[in-house]
């Protein structure tokens, strides 16, 4: 199966099938974040180093780093803020902007091998983003729109991510290391959003063999009680194939979610993830000392035969 290799200075993650999902940190981005947009329009980093350190420590295993700062100089923000997290954490990341010159500036300071976010089905596009990615050995994010916009139909929007994936070959770039999003709509608009999603997912996993990443947090976008809309929606997605997502792990019920996904999907071997994030020893221990009730045994198909004769 499909395995994606990204890769910091001293630490691989591998995105596949069969494999954890990866958690991709998405706080870094300063879109909707008017404190964080200023301070790094200022120069003043402090904000992403923080949250750098507060998303690995609650588990993630890349950080997503944007800086599209209104009337700023991007490329210089992302570069910076790239060689910044990269001297606080080793996580490898995923560098992120729709403005070429400033992926080209944070790639060119980036240490290993990142992920490029992202290039969309729109020709001008891949023909400026497909080039640096193929010259760097890079992966991308391939998402599923064109000049056409965004489709309702998901099967167009396969069409489109096959289109990328055929585009990438023809600059040398393996299947491997093209990382399609299907887009999530907000559920709460498109009461269809969570189904197209999941069947999209299904066949770029069985047909184009392609590992999968979205942006979990639009899928709640307006709805109350939103994180567990989102941790819902990832557990069903890590269920359709989904290999990855740029979430906020600081969400305990997002992160519980993905990790029971997991688990479910086969994905945690002996539940050793699970049972290590969540197992109270000191509660273990009670409950042996205590020994275990009938509630706590799995139940058997069917009742005891009754005796005749």
């Amino acid at each position: 199966m499909t395995d994606t290799v990204i890769s910091s200075a001293t630490r691989e993650v591998v995105i596949g099938f069969g494999r954890p999902f990866v958690m991709i940190g998405e706080r870094i981005n300063p879109t909707g974040r008017k404190l964080l947009a200023e301070e790094m329009k200022e120069g003043d980093f402090s904000r992403v180093e923080a949250d750098a350190l507060a998303q690995v420590t609650a588990g993630a295993h890349m950080l997503d780093v944007n800086a599209g700062v209104p009337l700023a100089d991007e490329p210089a923000l992302l570069a910076s803020a790239v060689k910044l997290v990269q001297s606080v954490t080793d996580v490898p990341l995923s560098i992120d902007s729709s403005i070429i010159e400033a992926l080209e500036a944070g790639v060119d300071a980036y240490v290993g091998k990142p992920l490029i976010n992202s290039v969309t089905g729109e020709p001008e596009v891949m023909e400026r983003v497909l080039p640096l990615v193929a010259r760097t050995g890079a992966a991308v994010v391939a998402i599923s729109n064109d000049e056409t916009g965004i489709s309702e139909d998901p099967d167009v929007r396969f069409d489109v991510a096959k289109r990328i994936v055929r585009a990438a070959a023809d600059y040398g770039i393996p299947t491997a290391d093209v990382v399609v999003d299907p887009l999530v709509m907000p559920i709460g608009a498109m009461a269809t959003a969570g189904r197209q999603v999941f069947h999209l997912v299904r066949r770029l996993r069985d047909e184009l063999g392609v590992n999968t990443t979205c942006g979990a947090s639009n899928v709640s976008f307006g709805l109350p009680n939103r994180h567990i809309i989102t941790g819902t929606f990832l557990a069903m997605a890590i269920g359709a194939g989904m290999t990855s997502a740029i979430m906020n792990p600081l969400h305990a019920d997002v992160k519980a979610a993905v990790m029971a996904g997991d688990v479910l999907a086969g994905n945690d071997e002996n539940c050793a993830a699970w049972i290590s994030e969540h197992r109270d020893r000191s509660a273990v221990g009670a409950d042996s000392a205590a020994g275990a009730g009938s509630g706590d045994r799995p139940r058997r198909r069917g009742g005891r035969r009754a005796r005749t004769g």
